[in-house]
């Protein structure tokens, strides 16, 4: 639905620029640096809007650009640390190891049950 709405909004404006255009049919003089011209006010006006339409979209996609760097670099330096689950495991296997060795230490008389006093 989104889309649908811009892409509307975009019709509407390219409709009143259009209606505003072809209002303005006048000749106008347009001077450059060292140059001047008479060209119709239509055409003035048409080509502004294009290139201030061209002039934003740049400045969108170098904004897109910017951000897909930056989102890629994170996702790199997410991908590098190790996660919660990776350190958990680590931990719990430690945990494992420690316990199997204490168990391994003690006595089989003391596995039994048997008390050492009662000898």
């Amino acid at each position: 639905m989104k889309g649908q709405g811009i892409l509307i909004s975009a019709f509407v404006f390219a409709l009143v620029i259009a209606v505003f255009a072809v209002i303005n049919v006048d000749q106008v003089q347009v001077n450059f640096l060292f140059a001047k011209t008479n060209t119709p006010l239509i055409l003035v006006i048409l080509v502004s809007t294009l290139l201030g339409g061209l002039t934003v979209g740049l400045f969108g996609m170098l904004r897109i650009y910017k951000l897909q760097k930056t989102v890629k670099a994170l996702e790199k330096r997410v991908a590098e640390q190790p996660s919660a689950a990776d350190k958990f495991e680590a931990s719990f296997a430690s945990d494992n190891a420690k316990a199997a060795n204490v168990t391994e230490e003690q006595p089989e008389n003391q596995l039994d049950g048997e008390d050492d006093s009662k000898r």
